[in-house]
């Protein structure tokens, strides 16, 4: 199962995501995480000291052993310099479960705090004025495309602050797209933005309020958001004390906010996913960028009567081990 945690910026997003990546490895359940934020901060808040988090490899580095590993030998990619990030599966193209051993995660996936984690890499001085980060964003797009997550596996992006992540089909990857969201209403008119651009796709929303301090907190929420405010983080001392750096248990956070994160993965587990539309929208984005500006020719790319899924489950040997 697939979400992705969205927000307006300094709204929590990326401690909710580490929230939710640390109750799942608690309870020993197959999860990757992954950082595709502008600002890379999930493995400091997953528990990594600074030092740590600036060395981690990222995908955007690795993103030739990324394209030749996925593209494996579908005959409608000429070579892996020839894809690009919207680029879909098809017929032998290699496919990725959550946890496995494969090129791709021996280079860019490493354990954080208990967690494997893979960073799509920050936004560098030579990128400004030359590059897009969604270039680099591009390469969790890859990945997503390509995995074949099943029940009970878990895949947690902390995404782009606002409603950046539609300037890729990124957006159409997850089962449940989970927008936390404060009692304000600049919080608010982000979710309103994302909710609209959503719905012509079938995008699942689920609100998560974040920072409620009393009970007219929640009221407004409901009263903004409705009946999609899910569940809802109070003010937490254990948050508090993992932004200075003192990652306690996720056992002793606090019963109500454990109660919130169980309440997602209840809404997550639930979700019964149709590939053929989770294709479609990946070759839907892939020939719009191909006629915009990849070149309408990549529309080749495109494998009709390919539908990616549990029975093409890659056969690869399980991870085993550390990833540090």
């Amino acid at each position: 199962m697939k979400i992705a945690f969205v927000g307006k910026g300094g709204s929590g997003k990326t401690t909710l995501s580490s929230l939710f990546v640390r109750y799942l490895v608690d309870r020993g359940l197959p999860t990757l995480a992954i950082d595709a934020d502008i600002n890379q901060h999930l493995a400091t808040a997953l528990g990594a000291g600074d030092e740590t988090a600036m060395t981690l490899p990222t995908l955007s580095a690795h993103l030739p052993l990324i394209k030749e590993y996925l593209r494996g030998d579908n005959p409608r990619i000429a070579n892996a310099e020839a894809m690009i990030k919207t680029t879909p599966p098809g017929a032998g193209s290699r496919l990725l479960g959550v946890v496995e051993r494969n090129p791709i995660y021996d280079a860019c996936v490493r354990e954080v705090g208990g967690a494997r984690l893979a960073v799509t890499g920050p936004f560098a001085e030579e990128d400004l004025g030359v590059s897009c980060y969604h270039s680099k964003v591009g390469a969790a797009e890859m990945l997503l495309n390509h995995m074949v997550d099943g029940p009970g596996e878990y895949v947690v992006v902390d995404m782009t602050a606002g409603a950046d992540s539609f300037a890729s089909g990124l957006f159409t990857r997850f089962d449940l797209t989970a927008l936390v969201c404060e009692p304000t209403l600049r919080s608010v008119g982000v979710y309103r933005q994302y909710a609209s651009y959503a719905k012509d796709f079938g995008i699942r929303i689920a609100v998560v309020g974040n920072k409620v301090c009393d009970a007219d907190d929640l009221t407004f929420l409901r009263e903004q958001v409705g009946e999609n405010l899910l569940c809802w983080i109070d003010r937490s001392a254990h948050v508090r004390a993992a932004e200075r750096g003192a990652i306690h248990p996720i056992a002793d956070l606090e019963p109500d906010n454990l109660a919130a994160l169980a309440t997602l993965r209840d809404i997550l587990d639930a979700t019964d996913r149709d590939w053929h539309t989770y294709q479609r929208h990946a070759v839907e984005f892939h020939i719009r960028n191909a006629n915009a500006w990849a070149g309408a020719e990549l529309a080749d790319q495109v494998d009709p009567d390919f539908v990616p899924g549990p029975h093409l489950r890659p056969q690869s040997e399980p991870a085993v081990g550390s990833y540090s």
